[in-house]
Order: C-alpha cells, then sequence, then structure tokens
C-alpha cells in the first residue's frame, strides 16, 4: 500500500479553492472540510487495514508525515467551526475579547502541554532516531508515563505520537487564523481577505525549499528593505500559499548543517531559469 502525501495535500487544496473564495473561511466552509477531511480519513484508515505496509519505512512515514497532515486539519477546522459558532457577536469589543481570550488559551496549552515535552523537542529538532519507536504501530513505552489519551486511541491505526504531531499542526493553524481574526488591519495579508486572489495559489514544493526561499528574501532585504522580520515574513508565505511551516527558527539550522549544497532549492531555482532562458536561444 502506497500513500503519497503530495496527493493527499493536492486533493485537501482542491477542495478549499472549490469551498473558500477567501482567506478565512466562513462556519459553512468550516463544517464542509470537517466532513470532508472526516471522510478523507476514514478512507485511509480502511487503506491501511486492509493493506498494511510494505516495510517499516513506509510505516514510519505514514503516521510521521502523511496522517498528520490530514488529521491536523481535520482538528483546526473542526476548532474554528467550535470558535465561529460559540462567538457571542459578529463585530465589537466582545467579538474581540473573544477571539483574544482564545488566543491565550491557545499559548498557554503551548507552555503547558506542548513545549515541555520531551516529544516535542525530538520533533522539532528533525530527529529520526528514536522514529521506530514513535511511529509504529503498538510500540507505545507505557513506562514514559503517558497521559491518559494514550488509552483511548485506536491501536490498530494509531502509535499515539502521530496525534501529537497533528495537535501541533493544527494549533499552527489555529495560531495563524486568530491573529488575522484579532488584527486584520496588522497583519501583511490583509491584500489576500477580499475576493479570491490566492484562491488558486498552492505551494507545490516541500516546506525546506519554502523555509529556504523566505530567509533567502530575508538576508536580501528584498522585501520591505529588510525591516520586516522573519516570523512576520514567514506569516505572509503561510497565508499566500495557506500551508502550515513547522517550526522555521530550527528548519533553517537544519539548513545550515547539511550535507552538500546548503541551499539546494536556490540552487534547483537557478538551474532550473538557466535552462528556461537557453529554450529562447
Amino acid at each position: 500500500m502506497e500513500i503519497v502525501l503530495s496527493k493527499i495535500l493536492a486533493q485537501i487544496q482542491q477542495k478549499e479553492d472549490k469551498l473558500t473564495s477567501e482567506l478565512l473561511p466562513t462556519t459553512h466552509e468550516t463544517y464542509q472540510m470537517t466532513l470532508f477531511l472526516k471522510d478523507m480519513l476514514s478512507s485511509i484508515k480502511d487503506q491501511v487495514l486492509q493493506f498494511g505496509f510494505k516495510n517499516e519505512q513506509q510505516e514510519i512515514d505514514f503516521f510521521k508525515n502523511i496522517k498528520p497532515q490530514v488529521l491536523g486539519k481535520l482538528i483546526y477546522y473542526n476548532k474554528v467551526f467550535r470558535l465561529e459558532t460559540t462567538c457571542p457577536v459578529s463585530t465589537g469589543k466582545i467579538h474581540q475579547c473573544f477571539y483574544e481570550n482564545q488566543l491565550k488559551n491557545l499559548k498557554a496549552e503551548y507552555k503547558e502541554s506542548i513545549c515541555n515535552e520531551d516529544f516535542y523537542r525530538y520533533y522539532r529538532a528533525g530527529r529520526i532516531d528514536r522514529d521506530h519507536s514513535y511511529f509504529r504501530l503498538r510500540q507505545i513505552n507505557y513506562h514514559d508515563g503517558l497521559k491518559s489519551g494514550v488509552f483511548e486511541i485506536d491501536l490498530s491505526f494509531s502509535t499515539y505520537y502521530d496525534n501529537k504531531i497533528a495537535y501541533i499542526i493544527a494549533n499552527e493553524l489555529l495560531y495563524t487564523y486568530l491573529i488575522v481574526k484579532i488584527n486584520p488591519e496588522e497583519n501583511s495579508d490583509t491584500i489576500f481577505l477580499n475576493g479570491d486572489t490566492n484562491k488558486d495559489i498552492s505551494w507545490t514544493n516541500s516546506q525546506n525549499a519554502l523555509i529556504e526561499l523566505i530567509y533567502a528574501l530575508y538576508a536580501s532585504n528584498s522585501i520591505a528593505y529588510g525591516k520586516m522580520g522573519i516570523r512576520k515574513l514567514a506569516l505572509l508565505f503561510q497565508v499566500l500559499f495557506r500551508t502550515p511551516l513547522n517550526d522555521v527558527h530550527h528548519a533553517f539550522h537544519r539548513m545550515k548543517t547539511r550535507s552538500g549544497s546548503r541551499t539546494s532549492f536556490l540552487d534547483q531555482l537557478k538551474t532550473s531559469l538557466e535552462e528556461y532562458m537557453d529554450k529562447d536561444l
């Protein structure tokens, strides 16, 4: 059985483009995306249970990279749907305070339940030495003192840690959503809020490639004369391409220690451009 991440992400993007004409989805759109992703995850589960995995590496890749992307988006859209259906008003100070409190709660959850865990540091560091324990079925070590939620998972379709990554992805998407809801006029993404400017725009290369491009633009002072910080610049690209970027800072530091070229994507861009130029000669 082979489930390709790029195909899954493309299907999700197509559904988002079909439903959403603006950056921030409506209540109806979040509900429709929740149903779509729930059905997608159910279909993927049926495939896994029926065909299994060819080898250990395919299993690790599925639970580390593929399932968390689908589940993460599902959690995100369901959270947004719940927020939008419980917000007391649509405008004004109460509306503002509601989303500010949600952001505070999200930050508190991050500090109390996520950032201090060994697994979070393992994941953020891009390590692979314990992947065989974290991302294979029925390898849970209960001596680690795990939270009680571990007893509620489906052991035939979860390693427990795939759920943790999904929540990291969902919270990053929710953070961006709340920032825009609270101060849309102060965010660099306001040019995309009206109409369908970015409806057909999607990033189809890897996250690392996009992060490499962002840092190149940042280091060369190519945007806003270098006055825009790396975090805000990364947020702009996340909004533009509607894709989460997982820990830009640590990803950049991993690039600095790459074997071979440290700027592989920029090298690829240069080669592609030169080949394109040669076509007209």
